[in-house]
């Protein structure tokens, strides 16, 4: 009763200043570790190489003297059972070598004793637990016993966090009949930074600048510190080439994307994935073609598929309005610039000539880089920061559609729609709240943007979709022609979205 009494009066730790953003995160993992209850609670924490878990859970550990320990991918059994033994020691304040734990159950009892004795919160965190799992499949059962033994009350009220970047292993730890399935109060799945957060993440000033380089290596704050001194508001393109494009930094993309599949055990062909997402990149979208490209059937990268979809390599986007194919992208940054301009062109770049590699590449990187990722940032705008302008706050399920024009025997993409605010994907007769259109060409949008998308809405009008409501948005990377600028001042319906808005500047 007396530990019950003193955990309730604890307060959240406070975050400290180096830890950027990830303010939902800290709150939850704070919510997690400051919990009255006596039991103990066990917390999954993954998420992709490079997006800073273990920076935000060692911070965490540090904040209220936890044990933290991390798993090393090469090590065997019997070193990794003597180096948690060492770390369980030093926590305790002992001398090297007193302890030699023969076993894992004797780690983790130990290791929650000492913790338990070092602070009011006992916190014990694994970190990269794949690595230990590929010798001591054992875990996560004698995990379960610990639990099970310890929710009476009896135990030490210990809190325990497991974390991993083989994403594919760590979701499966609560799957099924797994061990731990039913035991987890916490699965935080944490993400890249979005593209504001990047931006500020950086210190670019820039915008234009902020958009490219988020083209490029998307949100993950890890590659930050791989890319040197150098900043890319000194100019993009010779930041690219003495960073991205240059075989002597440790973010050179060429080893990068093989070092990121090498995280899931399961992909052990890699020269098959790393066809597949070439494929992608290209421009094939879904298995058919993906297998057409390869040379090989339809069934032959399903299962390929599947594992780059949990790991988070790729995308299946469903259209919004109609049942029919998704469409497959590749959802990682690093391995799209890679795949498109590193690759096709390593022999060149290592032989010196980044320069001109990158010169050549810009039509590619415009066409297949630039342009997709300013569509998925004005729809993720969209999502997160049309609330605050739409008349009717905030929308429901965004993405892409394709809308069937019967009369001209064509069909018309279109970059970002909205449903309404509690509308369901793919219902009849579906209220719309935005239809959008997003270009990252040089050319300013105009009148003729404008008229497309009121095509487009008449023929949803007619097709049964309640576009009453609707907003008409155009996303411009460069700004807009005068009169439809004058236009969009007399128009309610008409939204016009530049990159200072995009990014709230």
């Amino acid at each position: 009763m007396e530990r019950q009494k003193k955990t309730q009066s604890q307060s959240h730790p406070a975050k400290p200043h180096d830890v950027v953003d990830r303010n939902r995160e800290w709150a939850l993992l704070g919510d997690f570790i400051t919990d009255p209850s006596p039991a103990m609670q066990l917390a999954i924490v993954s998420g992709r190489r490079r997006h800073g878990k273990s920076y935000l859970l060692q911070a965490l550990c540090e904040s209220v003297g936890g044990l933290y320990i991390t798993a090393i991918r090469e090590e065997g059994r019997l070193l990794a059972l003597q180096r948690f033994s060492e770390a369980i020691a030093a926590h305790a304040g002992l001398r090297p070598g007193t302890l030699d734990l023969a076993d894992w159950r004797e780690v983790l009892t130990n290791a929650l004793d000492v913790t338990a004795r070092r602070a009011e919160t006992p916190l014990l965190i694994i970190d990269e637990l794949p690595y230990l799992l590929q010798h001591s499949p054992e875990l996560p059962g004698l995990i379960q016993q610990l639990f099970d033994e310890h929710q009476r009350g009896e135990g030490t009220g210990a809190r325990i966090i497991l974390c991993g970047s083989a994403m594919s292993v760590m979701h499966e730890l609560l799957s099924g009949t797994k061990p731990l399935r039913g035991r987890a109060v916490i699965d935080l799945r944490l993400g890249a930074f979005d593209y504001r957060t990047s931006r500020d993440f950086w210190q670019i000033e820039d915008p234009v600048t902020a958009l490219h380089v988020h083209a490029v290596l998307g949100g993950a704050p890890g590659y930050r510190l791989l890319t040197g001194p150098a900043s890319p508001d000194d100019g993009f393109d010779t930041w690219v080439a003495n960073t991205l494009l240059n075989p002597g930094r440790a973010i050179y993309s060429r080893t990068e994307t093989e070092y990121l599949l090498r995280e899931d055990p399961r992909i052990t062909q890699h020269t098959l994935y790393y066809d597949i997402l070439t494929a992608i990149a290209r421009g094939a979208t879904t298995p058919t073609k993906i297998g057409a490209a390869l040379g090989r059937q339809r069934n032959a990268v399903a299962h390929p598929l599947d594992i780059l979809e949990s790991t988070g390599y790729i995308h299946r986007e469903q259209d919004l309005l109609r049942p029919r194919h998704p469409v497959i992208t590749l959802a990682d940054p690093v391995i799209r610039f890679n795949q498109l301009i590193t690759l096709p062109q390593a022999a060149a770049v290592e032989q010196g000539f980044a320069e001109q590699v990158w010169k050549a590449s810009t039509p590619t990187f415009n066409s297949r880089i630039l342009g997709p990722h300013f569509e998925t940032l004005a729809r993720t705008w969209t999502l997160q920061h049309a609330h605050a302008i739409l008349p009717d706050g905030l929308p429901g399920p965004v993405g892409t559609t394709e809308v069937p024009d019967p009369g001209a025997r064509t069909k018309h993409e279109v970059d970002v729609i909205a449903l309404a605010f509690g509308e369901r994907p793919q219902s009849p007769r579906a209220r719309i709240a935005l239809l959008g259109e997003a270009k990252a060409t040089a050319a300013r949008r105009g009148m003729g943007d404008l008229q497309r998308l009121e095509s487009i809405r008449d023929l949803l009008t007619e097709q049964g979709y309640d576009t009453s409501g609707v907003t008409l948005a155009l996303f411009s990377l460069y700004g807009f022609h005068a009169d439809v600028a004058e236009l969009a001042r007399e128009r309610r319906d008409l939204l016009l979205v530049d990159l200072e808005t995009l990014y709230g500047v």
